[in-house]
């Protein structure tokens, strides 16, 4: 889920240089580990995006989270188990640890097992959510289905596609297959690791806190590491300094209590998805700018090190317009970079009455909306949506929180059912100048020979701010996954390149000096 800001590392580094944090030899070691083993790796790997892992689903997440206790289990990880928070039946997180002699700071590297709904009819012919299938290339650019080799030779165009395939399996994926690699090639570990694998993310993480709260003894640490997300859109490798924070409002807006024939009423009964379209319309601009009264006036400003990586940002808008078949951006006058640095709107979905093979000619009873608010620091995510409420109140509607009752309907001429959904949280960002981020960013220097780009602020949402609020916690994001991954939507994929690379990153960071 992850827009991108950049900032291009010059040279080798102005920090002092990749070999300075990372053990030389250790990406030659690690490569030589997973492309020993690649068959038995994406067997693995396949068997485990066959476990459907959609948020809500207990019986499967549950299951998940039994396989990957396994999965550590294997790797030699010691004191696996589930941490939970108060509220029963709530998914736990997956955790595990290696203490190493001697150590005295902690990395907790974090990635999450649950995924997103799914609609199979919205996949493409040949595909399932969860039944894993391996591709000679993107379906857009006409990649076919093909066989798993039996003797490796993975080529590293191919694309696995299944619900999770990156977001976030990949990074579990990922995570362990490089301690695996580290522990076999006798690298050196000079920090504690621990593992942390949650399973709710995709439900907005209304129970994460509770967890953090719990065991907050146990997860202690200096850093923590978030593999989740895209790498750039170029392919260079990342790391991430922050997210944006995210919170949902759903409108409800009436029409006539029963469907009317629009030849008999058309012109004199309103028309509630044409009302709801009036309403969206008011709250932002032809040029992408929102109308919301104060809506981007608590925005923390960017420090000159964060403008000064917005500024020197590749170019990146021609490939993404060629790429998504776009024209013009919304923002016309603002890069990708500069657009994710301001707080959102976004409708996710209308709906009113039926289209295509089911349309019909009548005035639909209700329309309604989901609005997406992605919130930059400084923003409150309750704040940011009683801002939308009290625009739509100023726009002539009575705002309710429920249906409207008959007297309601019969006294208010515009009416709104208004839902701020109470799972969302707010953006979080790490400065860049910490020294142990300067470790990371030398030791994913070291696994490529381009240099790696640095963000500020992702586009995408995790609930880092509760890493801080409850643990005092630094973090920091490290993605693997293809740009072109589909998270969220059908047809999700990852590109094995992406995949084995992101064994050779998370084994770096672990192994950093």
């Amino acid at each position: 889920m992850y827009k991108v800001i950049t900032w291009i590392i010059c040279c080798t580094l102005a920090i002092g240089g990749s070999s300075a944090f990372a053990q030389p030899d250790g990406p030659a070691k690690v490569r030589a580990h997973w492309q020993s083993k690649q068959r038995k790796l994406i067997d693995e790997y396949m068997s485990f995006l066959s476990i459907p892992n959609v948020v809500g689903d207990t019986v499967n997440i549950a299951r998940n989270a039994k396989v990957i206790m396994q999965m550590m289990a294997n790797r030699g990880i010691g004191n696996v188990q589930l941490l939970k928070g108060k509220t029963p039946h709530t998914p736990p997180a997956v955790y595990g640890e290696v203490i190493v002699p001697g150590a005295k700071q902690t990395l907790i590297f974090y990635a999450h097992y649950d995924g997103q709904p799914v609609n199979p009819a919205q996949w493409a012919d040949g595909l399932e959510p969860f039944s894993p299938r391996l591709y000679s290339g993107p379906l857009a650019a006409g990649g076919q289905p093909i066989d798993v080799p039996a003797f490796g030779n993975f080529q590293g165009e191919w694309r696995l596609y299944a619900r999770a395939a990156s977001d976030d399996k990949a990074g579990i994926f990922a995570i362990l297959n490089a301690y695996e690699a580290v522990a076999t090639s006798g690298l050196k570990l000079n920090y504690n690791i621990k593992f942390f694998f949650e399973g709710e993310e995709e439900a907005g993480s209304p129970h994460l806190h509770e967890i953090l709260d719990l065991h907050r003894n146990l997860l202690q640490s200096d850093l923590w590491i978030i593999c989740d997300g895209p790498v750039h859109q170029t392919g260079r490798k990342v790391v991430s300094f922050g997210v944006r924070g995210d919170a949902h409002v759903d409108i409800t807006v009436y029409g006539p209590k029963r469907p009317l024939h629009s030849g008999h009423y058309g012109n004199w009964a309103p028309n509630p998805a044409l009302m709801l379209a009036r309403l969206l319309a008011t709250m932002k601009d032809e040029s992408g700018k929102v109308l919301i009264a104060d809506f981007y006036d608590d925005v923390k400003p960017l420090s000159d090190a964060e403008r000064d990586a917005i500024r020197k940002m590749p170019e990146i808008e021609t490939q993404m317009k060629s790429e998504l078949g776009l024209a013009a951006a919304e923002m016309k006058d603002r890069s990708i970079a500069e657009s994710v640095n301001l707080p959102s709107l976004n409708i996710n979905g209308i709906q009113s009455g039926n289209v295509g093979k089911m349309s019909s000619n009548v005035i639909p009873t209700i329309a309604n909306a989901v609005l997406d608010l992605r919130l930059v620091p400084g923003n409150d995510w309750k704040r940011q949506q009683q801002k939308v409420i009290d625009h739509i109140r100023a726009q002539g509607y009575y705002v309710i929180d429920r249906d409207p009752t008959d007297h309601e309907r019969k006294t208010h001429e515009k009416i709104a059912k208004v839902i701020a959904v109470d799972n969302g949280y707010n953006a979080q960002r790490t400065p860049m100048t910490l020294p142990i981020a300067q470790k990371v960013i030398a030791a994913v220097q070291s696994t490529t020979s381009d240099d790696v780009v640095l963000i500020p602020t992702s586009g995408g949402s995790l609930p880092l701010y509760l890493f801080e609020q409850y643990l005092q916690a630094k973090t920091i994001a490290v993605p693997i996954a293809n740009h072109d991954n589909n998270q969220h939507a059908e047809n999700e994929n990852i590109r094995l390149s992406n995949l084995f690379a992101g064994i050779e990153t998370m084994a770096a960071v672990m192994s950093m000096r």
